[in-house]
């Protein structure tokens, strides 16, 4: 399966869209949103992806309970661990040491893949392009365990 991996959207409903077209282009089986979504508006293009999708609150989401109804309850508060494919995914805005083999984060804005041993740290960049003036989004294929970035 492949997870279409978000952050920083920052209110940017274009580049919310163009991020939604990719994910349902590539085929993703799940969306996570590593943070910063900011206003409830901002969730409605999230409504046209073909898959499931979980986030969690980010250091900018200061209307949380707008946030949590508008999503219907898939924002979460960080860090969210979920079990896929055997594999334990942890979801946070925030970089902080936890036990999963796959941590997701997002706050720096900086798109980075790292691995270190057996774990495998995903950072998407930003899908708002604010501060770096490029959008960008991450694909993670959880049967080899191979990710990209994406810019667009």
């Amino acid at each position: 399966m492949k997870i279409g991996i978000g952050s920083d959207t920052h209110d940017n409903i274009s580049k919310i869209k163009e991020m939604v077209e990719i994910l349902n282009r590539e085929k993703v089986g799940l969306f996570l949103h590593a943070g910063d979504f900011i206003a409830p508006f901002s969730l409605l293009p999230l409504e046209e992806l073909k898959c499931e999708w979980f986030g969690v609150f980010g250091n900018n989401d200061g209307e949380q309970e707008g946030l949590l109804n508008k999503s219907g309850g898939r924002i979460k508060s960080p860090p969210y661990f979920l079990e896929l494919s055997s594999k334990r995914i942890a979801l946070m805005h925030e970089l902080k040491e936890v036990n999963s083999q796959i941590v997701i984060y997002g706050h720096t804005h900086n798109p980075k893949i790292n691995r270190e041993g057996d774990k495998i740290f995903i950072n998407p960049g930003e899908v708002c392009g604010w501060l770096t003036g490029r959008s960008s989004l991450a694909i993670l294929d959880l049967d080899d365990l191979k990710s990209e970035i994406i810019y667009f």
